[in-house]
């Protein structure tokens, strides 16, 4: 990219959100609301990390696997959420730019590895169902560790391709953020240059590669849908309550994800509320859809309840 700057413009050292409103009685209002849907993110996810990691009777790899998925939520949500909530108490919202690479390196870093770490939960799922005998052979410690580093990986990748074109960018313009929170699409506008192949190349790792998920995902959770149905009995019923969690955690995390960034670059303020559902509202609903559909979850949650938590209280 061939960078011809004015010698006149000085370099952006800090970006400026705009935030959802203006008005201090609805930042009041929106602040409230973030922070007590923050605790329940945090409150509720840790629960299940913990549940899992103690509880004998969730020491499989389906429940690894969502152990896994809501500490990618609770990192995902923390990498946004309290800048957000701090915000809301400030006249004038500024992030640094360097604080600005960080947020958005984390947010793809912990957004692509959670994608990936979806594909695994797809691939168990269709394992237990379709190959039930083969079951412990093919998802055994191994492979569930490889899928893990798999996950870890791909958000390494996915962010970092992105990111080290974006860090060198050179800014020295415009510094209004129209959203939230520092947004790769939004940040790259504002580049003193043409950013036209930078935004090709986001909109092909982002959008096309979420989609394209979503889509095999949708396929793969057909298959198991049609397999199950095939087979009628109490342990069929059990994994249609299951394929039913996992669809709807699919649909509303790459949803929104595929609607920024297979259509990005535009001045829709739509952009603004799904980034806040991808970030804050997917990572508040994902262990509710797994703990109120899960018998299994529920029961554990209340034995840890009330054999740690209860302890802790009295001692």
């Amino acid at each position: 990219m061939n960078v011809d700057l004015p010698k006149n413009r000085s370099s952006v050292s800090e970006f400026i959100l705009l935030g959802l409103s203006n008005s201090q009685e609805i930042q009041i209002f929106f602040f409230t609301i973030f922070f007590l849907v923050y605790v329940a993110i945090i409150v509720g996810n840790l629960l299940i990390v913990i549940s899992v990691i103690v509880d004998n009777h969730l020491h499989s790899p389906m429940y690894f696997f969502l152990a896994n998925l809501s500490f990618f939520d609770l990192c995902l949500s923390s990498a946004t959420t309290p800048i957000v909530i701090s915000d809301f108490l400030r006249k004038l919202k500024t992030i640094s730019l360097w604080g600005c690479m960080a947020q958005m390196f984390f947010v793809h870093f912990f957004g692509g590895g959670e994608m990936s770490l979806l594909i695994a939960m797809a691939m168990d799922r269709y394992v237990a169902i379709c190959k039930p005998l083969h079951y412990k052979t093919i998802m055994n410690r191994r492979a569930l560790i490889v899928f893990l580093l798999l996950s870890w990986a791909v958000g390494f990748i996915h962010t970092t391709s992105q990111m080290v074109f974006t860090a060198g960018l050179p800014f020295c313009g415009p510094n209004v953020v129209d959203s939230i929170f520092c947004d790769l699409p939004l940040i790259i506008k504002l580049a003193c240059t043409d950013t036209y192949i930078l935004e090709l190349l986001v909109i092909a790792n982002s959008g096309l590669l979420s989609l394209v998920c979503f889509i095999l995902l949708l396929i793969s959770y057909i298959v198991m849908l049609v397999t199950i149905w095939q087979h009628s009995s109490s342990a069929s019923s059990k994994a249609v309550s299951t394929l039913t969690a996992h669809i709807t955690v699919v649909t509303l995390f790459f949803g929104p994800t595929v609607f920024i960034y297979v259509f990005p670059f535009n001045s829709y303020s739509i952009d603004k509320f799904l980034s806040v559902f991808y970030s804050i509202i997917t990572p508040l609903l994902n262990p509710i859809i797994y703990t109120l559909r899960n018998k299994e979850m529920k029961a554990a949650i209340k034995r840890f309840s009330s054999q740690h938590l209860g302890s802790w209280l009295t001692s």
